[in-house]
């Protein structure tokens, strides 16, 4: 771990993209800025940008830069083996597609209850100490998306893991749903250096209601963004914030406040707890765009652009949510409505959330007058 530098990583999750390709030229900017910068660290997995984050690694960090000149992170995800013997083929693809002979780090991916098991029963831990043994891996972890309880049974069962990314933003810290500080404690219980994900929770904490948005202003100081990856960044024991950062603006501000790292101040910390207040008294749908539900609905629809136009709409009354409900986000057996309630979703869902109700509330919400015109 002693060659990762700073606490600043590029996450290969939410790249620039172009006609439905990663967008190479302005990814290659935001690679150099972010070298250049003096940082070093990125993160992909195999499923993100629908298997296109790792061949974009390849082509604009792996193949024109030194290998001494990056980290790279990768993961292990459950629905890409189906037995212990699926696990290093797939592996070794990883490692082509990235083009690196090893990876600085390799996680189990989204650890939790759910899929801990199969990972177990393939040997997928025994399989990555193995290929740690072998060279191939410098340091083997876990990414995680669970209650505490959970994480405390993997860290016991597997000391020898080195690293646990969880999510952990200011709004999640003490949500009783993902458990941010419990699971963060817990890291600290085992002495594991945490890596956050999900800081500024899929842009949430970045497009702000205007309320809390007012409250940030008032200090005068820097973006959204930047209260939210610097409150990360500013506890004990975190190795490592990631941004999963989409045009060279979020990179240029991200760069601006994490080069020269600070942790926030007192008066800063209280505009956050007031922000957490406001997030807390709107009641929204605690989404994050990971988008993991969106690849297995029989349906195709896409639950997580209708979250945030109901998130929208809670907190602007906005109705403009409504055209981007009926024109934008949905097509013909693609509405909320059109559910058919089969609850694969909900099983990849890292936030646990109810999703097949979610759905009968914003149907509720948006389809109730097309439907009376219809009648």
């Amino acid at each position: 771990m002693e060659r990762v530098k700073k606490n600043f990583g590029f996450g290969f999750m939410r790249l620039p993209m172009k006609d439905g390709e990663v967008d190479i030229p302005e990814t290659n900017r935001m690679v150099d800025a972010f070298l250049d910068a003096g940082f070093n660290y990125f993160d992909t997995a195999h499923g993100y940008l629908q298997g296109k984050s790792e061949l974009a690694l390849r082509e604009c960090l792996t193949s024109r830069y030194p290998r001494d000149r990056y980290i790279v992170t990768d993961k292990l995800t459950a629905n890409f083996f189906k037995s212990e013997a699926d696990i290093r083929p797939l592996f070794e693809s990883q490692l082509k597609a990235c083009g690196v002979d090893y990876f600085d780090f390799y996680l189990m991916h989204a650890q939790g209850e759910g899929n801990y098991s199969h990972f177990k029963e393939c040997h997928a831990y025994e399989t990555a100490f193995a290929l740690k043994a072998e060279g191939k891996i410098r340091h083997v972890g876990i990414s995680f998306h669970d209650r505490a309880e959970v994480l405390e049974k993997i860290l016991t069962e597997y000391p020898e893991v080195e690293v646990v990314q969880i999510q952990f933003n200011y709004v999640d810290y003490d949500d009783p749903a993902v458990q941010s500080r419990k699971c963060y404690e817990v890291c600290q219980k085992f002495d594991k250096p945490v890596i956050v994900m999900e800081p500024v929770k899929g842009g949430n904490l970045v497009n702000l209601p205007e309320d809390a948005k007012a409250v940030l202003e008032e200090l005068h100081g820097g973006s959204p963004a930047s209260y939210a990856l610097r409150f990360a960044a500013g506890f004990p024991g975190m190795m490592m914030v990631l941004s999963g950062m989409s045009n060279m603006e979020q990179m240029e501000d991200n760069i601006s406040f994490m080069r020269d790292f600070k942790p926030l101040n007192e008066t800063e910390l209280n505009a956050v707890k007031k922000v957490q207040e406001i997030f807390r008294s709107k009641h929204l749908i605690p989404c994050t765009a990971c988008r993991y539900c969106t690849d297995g609905c029989p349906k195709h629809i896409s639950i997580p652009d209708l979250f945030a136009t109901m998130n929208t709409k809670q907190i602007y009354n906005d109705w403009n949510a409504d055209y981007y409900y009926n024109v934008v986000h949905t097509a013909p057996g693609r509405k909320a409505s059109d559910c058919i309630k089969c609850g694969k979703c909900e099983k990849v869902c890292p936030q646990h959330l109810p999703i097949r109700d979610l759905l009968v509330d914003v149907a509720n919400e948006f389809e109730k007058k097309s439907d009376e015109s219809e009648e």
